[in-house]
């Protein structure tokens, strides 16, 4: 079996670095926001548009909980919803990573690792490849938000041993 490790430089989640990938889903002095319920809640407007693509389709919402991978970890699948976005917004206090390649042919070499933070969230665009969620140190749940209906909205493709990477990352928690 051939060694593939591929060296990924985390890089930190804001929505300039992410922005060809997705929406970052956290409160930020720049997102439109104003006060409701009397002034005692301040609504962050906006944050990710939910895709959903097809007749009958429907956004929906559900819980992912996610144990980490063994270190290191092997990369060995990627996958994209073709008909809608998918919006992961974290549920613990807990780090996690994001892999992520652009939409169209799945290119291994514009894979890219982000490290992101128990206050952020990533909306995946529609088409957008990535690996499931990586949780980081613990079991973690992740409020999900993606579509369901009618047709096939779930692309996996499993990589040959050739393609499969390992995921090498040192100083993650710096990004912190």
């Amino acid at each position: 079996m051939a060694d593939n490790t591929k060296i990924l430089t985390a890089k930190r989640l804001t929505q300039e670095a992410f922005a060809l990938f997705g929406d970052v889903i956290a409160v930020d002095e720049h997102n439109q926001h104003f006060p409701i319920n009397q002034g005692y809640t301040t609504r962050h407007n906006n944050l990710a548009q939910v895709d959903v693509l097809g007749d009958g389709a429907q956004g929906i919402i559900s819980i992912f909980r996610s144990t980490p991978l063994s270190l290191p970890v092997k990369i060995s699948m990627m996958e994209r919803h073709p008909l809608g976005s998918q919006a992961f917004i974290p549920l613990s206090k807990l780090p996690y990573l994001v892999v992520v390649a652009p939409k169209g042919e799945l290119d291994l070499s514009k894979v890219e690792l982000f490290f992101a933070q128990s206050h952020q969230g990533v909306n995946y665009h529609t088409g957008t490849w990535h690996h499931f969620c990586l949780a980081l140190d613990d079991v973690s749940d992740f409020l999900v938000v993606d579509r369901q209906g009618e047709g096939k909205n779930c692309d996996e493709v499993v990589l040959n041993d050739s393609d499969a990477f390992t995921l090498v990352f040192e100083h993650l928690h710096s990004l912190s």
